[in-house]
């Protein structure tokens, strides 16, 4: 009785690595260094795997600034400030700014503090004490928002902010 070969024995190693590649992007956008480390850990040699990658770059499939800026979009959805964007950026190997980082101004980034603030603490009538003051601002330094950003968010109360708009 002969045994068959598994699949992916029996695959080419370019094959195999487009194949792979396609699967990962149809789920969602992958920078091009996320892209080769996912390759390289399913066992693909680095010279296989560049030109695959070149290919998909000049078929638009692969692209690091369509990354960065969906990327960036949901993490400030998600409240998180430009500092801790930018690194994460970095670490997926993006080293260019996304333009809806560079099109946000600091009175918006203030916002979205205050927006994740009042999310995670919520915002009272008084003056924070200094305990909570050092807390709040720990924190959002920890989201990623600049100490001009943070001190702003830190400085709104109830009675300051806007009514809801319906």
């Amino acid at each position: 009785m002969a045994f068959r070969k598994g699949k992916s024995e029996n695959e080419e190693p370019e094959y195999r690595a487009r194949s792979v590649a396609l699967k990962l992007l149809a789920r969602r956008e992958h920078s091009r260094q996320e892209l080769r480390l996912k390759l390289m850990q399913r066992k693909l040699a680095p010279e296989v795997i560049d030109p695959v990658l070149d290919d998909y770059e000049a078929e638009g499939w692969l692209d690091d600034d369509r990354f960065a800026d969906v990327y960036a979009r949901q993490r400030m959805e998600l409240g998180y400030g430009p500092l801790r964007i930018e690194s994460e950026l970095q670490q997926r190997g993006v080293f260019t700014r996304p333009s809806c980082l560079v099109e946000v101004s600091d009175e918006q980034w203030a916002q979205w503090a205050t927006r994740t603030r009042r999310r995670r603490f919520g915002i009272g009538e008084e003056r924070l004490g200094w305990d909570d003051r050092v807390r709040q601002a720990r924190f959002l330094a920890q989201r990623g928002f600049t100490g001009e950003q943070a001190e702003r968010a830190l400085e709104v109360r109830e009675e300051s902010l806007d009514p809801p708009a319906e």
